[in-house]
């Protein structure tokens, strides 16, 4: 499973055993807003969530943007890893 980027639709997705998982953002001054993460209610609690917030991490970095964690699930996984502290504020 390896997350996509949609800039039309400003949010990264991850398809789970045929459903969407998603990080939604906003992006303002060349900085992406981390607003929202989802993953379907019958997925949740299998790790699913921790993966699609790290490789939209691993994708925006590649990309070269800097984000900033509005969503308190992407601050808590951004937070638990050295290697996103100069990315993800």
């Amino acid at each position: 499973m390896t997350v996509k980027h949609d800039k039309d639709k400003q949010q990264f997705t991850l398809d789970i055993q045929g459903e969407e998982a998603r990080v939604d953002y906003q992006l303002r001054d060349g900085t992406m807003y981390l607003t929202y993460s989802e993953v379907p209610y019958h997925l949740r609690g299998k790790g699913y969530g921790k993966q699609l917030v790290e490789q939209t991490f691993e994708q925006l970095t590649k990309e070269g943007y800097r984000a900033k964690a509005v969503c308190s699930y992407i601050r808590a996984v951004a937070r638990r890893s050295e290697k996103w502290s100069n990315i993800i504020e």
